[in-house]
């Protein structure tokens, strides 16, 4: 079975217990890839594989194998491990290889790689606490967006396809890496600060009593995120869906409500949500002045 111009091996093998094939996997990612790339081409990747499925046992690789073809765009980073070369997904059949390659979901760095110091996006990943109820993270997201609007950056959501949401920005390439995590870390402080009863930056999920984590990690070199249009290694195949953001006030809005089989109709029908952010990216500069007055000192 051929895809995009790849031979497609096992294409009735279930990646997922819902039955979902390799072959449904691949189509999907030809379909969406008209979408997709804007929000992944020159991003390196780490690819979350599973060559037997979800249920059994998953790779998680961040170099590239050798074996992969020379036509697949790459490039090499410089790591405290020594030099560690990416995959690049600048075209569909990059994605739909990814795909024979049993990689479910690929993660995507926050820069990309003319500029690999400089990051174009900032992600603030809100993931809920036991005993969150869904209005409870669809009200934190708006929350940040808030926040963020008062700092005049333009934010972003993203239903992840996993438990939260992600709220992005979009930034111009001033910043480095230790300038942009600085700046998350303080604004999770504070939303913190602001919603104590909302929020909390503890990583144990056992300590959150219903809180909305606030995760700032995503903002370090080499960190990665989940991207739009990503499927994720859950049963029924959810997709990671870029929401336009009065959805977020919709009960309806679930952050795995649309699945690789029923998101092609959501873009069919309206468009990709984030096709124009890149052209409300700013200089992080002038919010961090003033973020800074309202950051919670440290002792």
């Amino acid at each position: 079975m051929n895809v995009a111009g790849i031979e497609i091996s096992k294409p009735d093998k279930a990646l997922f217990p819902t039955g979902e094939t390799k072959l449904d996997l691949a189509r999907y990612y030809e379909s969406v890839a008209g979408v997709m790339l804007p929000h992944v081409r020159g991003r390196p990747l780490n690819l979350q594989r599973f060559p037997d499925g979800i249920e059994a046992h998953g790779i998680f690789q961040h170099r590239i194998p050798d074996y992969f073809p020379d036509w697949i765009d790459r490039v090499t980073v410089q790591t405290s491990k020594g030099p560690a070369t990416h995959v690049i997904a600048n075209d569909a059949k990059t994605l739909v290889y990814l795909a024979q390659q049993a990689c479910i979901t690929p993660h995507a760095w926050p820069s990309r790689a003319d500029r690999l110091e400089r990051p174009d996006r900032l992600i603030v990943d809100l993931e809920p606490g036991p005993g969150a109820k869904p209005g409870d993270v669809r009200a934190a997201a708006r929350d940040v967006g808030e926040v963020l609007r008062d700092l005049g950056l333009e934010p972003f959501a993203m239903a992840t396809g996993s438990k939260g949401y992600h709220v992005v920005v979009p930034l111009q390439r001033r910043q480095d890496f230790d300038e942009v995590r600085a700046f998350a870390r303080d604004l999770g402080e504070v939303l913190v600060d602001r919603w104590p009863a909302q929020f909390t930056l503890e990583q144990r999920k056992a300590k959150r009593d219903g809180k909305i984590l606030v995760d700032v990690m995503r903002n370090g070199f080499g960190a990665t995120a989940v991207p739009p249009y990503a499927v994720r290694a859950k049963p029924g195949a959810p997709c990671a869906t870029p929401l336009v953001w009065e959805e977020l006030s919709d009960a309806k809005t679930r952050p795995d409500r649309w699945k690789l089989k029923t998101l092609p109709k959501r873009l069919a029908e309206r468009g990709d949500a984030w096709a124009e952010i890149g052209r409300s990216a700013r200089p992080l500069g002038a919010a961090r002045r003033r973020l800074a007055p309202h950051a919670p000192e440290r002792g």
